[in-house]
């Protein structure tokens, strides 16, 4: 069956419309792979994927994430995934290395900040839905940038920012044990460029919560700064909202699009179980991204 494909919003995401025996095959995984890098967003209806179609899923559009994991500063091993699927939950019970930290979910944020090489790409689907809250909003990196003004875009072309695990996660969690807070800091503080330069020719913000300050200028030149950045790409022309419905596959481009959920009850059973692709390239300066292609 051919792919065809709508329009989510304006200038982010599309919905799919494909069968599910064609997208377990990999039949049209470069046409997804090009459209997830346009779109940003690919929504699928009424796919129903087991785990291990999940998987299959997944492995058909680039390197699935398996098992990396992490020692916490108890001494204990982090799991980040059963054969590259982990489940996404609040409750201690369905994942107990993590549940304490997904608050940080509230907030927007691009996964893997602390990386050199960034995820690629998320595949999230429902288990369990909240009855209030819990749409997932999804903000285009690629199309903030590409609106920004020359002189704009000439200026952050040479600025970095450090990422940390302690900015992501303590807007939302303050009264937090020095035990969790070792495990935040565990986690390598990574300089990145402002601006990505992608191998295909393209540019897009590097945004994120975990954006703790710029290098180079002041802490309240730095902090106005992102700020207004975040405002800026927050806004709604460059948002699409997700409002979920068991069954929905969603895949997103970690590369070009920050996300965040809002707020649901802590009691609800939400859950959610996801795949994560291997990134393909870090995160290039101007300078690098000459070097590379010399």
């Amino acid at each position: 069956m051919a792919l065809t494909s709508e329009k989510l919003s304006e200038r982010m995401g599309s919905q799919v419309h494909i069968d599910k025996a064609d997208l377990l095959s990999g039949v049209h995984a470069a046409e997804l792979r090009a459209l997830l890098d346009q779109r940003g967003v690919l929504l699928f209806r009424d796919i129903h994927p087991d785990d291990q179609e999940l998987r299959t899923i997944a492995r058909t559009l680039g390197e699935l994430r398996i098992g990396a994991s992490k020692r916490g500063a108890d001494g204990r091993t982090l799991n980040e995934g059963d054969e590259g699927l982990i489940k996404i939950s609040l409750d201690a019970n369905v994942n107990p290395d993590y549940a304490k930290f997904l608050p940080g979910n509230y907030l927007w944020h691009m996964d893997g900040t602390y990386e050199e090489v960034p995820p690629l790409a998320t595949l999230f689907t429902p288990y369990r839905l909240s009855k209030t809250g819990g749409d997932t909003m999804f903000a285009n990196t690629y199309a903030a940038y590409e609106d920004l003004s020359d002189e704009e875009k000439a200026q952050l072309d040479q600025l970095r920012v450090v990422h940390t695990m302690q900015a992501a996660l303590f807007p939302v969690m303050r009264d937090v044990t020095p035990e969790d807070f070792a495990v935040w800091y565990s986690y390598p503080h990574r300089s990145h460029p402002l601006v990505w330069h992608h191998r295909s020719g393209r540019k897009s913000l590097v945004l994120s919560t975990s954006g703790a300050w710029i290098e180079g200028i002041g802490q309240s030149e730095s902090h106005d700064m992102l700020e207004s950045l975040m405002r800026h790409t927050t806004q709604d022309k460059y948002v699409y909202r997700h409002k979920w419905q068991l069954g929905d596959l969603v895949i997103w481009d970690n590369t070009g699009a920050m996300h965040r959920v809002l707020p649901y009850d802590r009691e609800s059973g939400r859950e959610f179980h996801r795949c994560t692709l291997n990134g393909e390239e870090p995160i290039t300066s101007p300078a690098r991204a000459m070097a590379l292609q010399d």
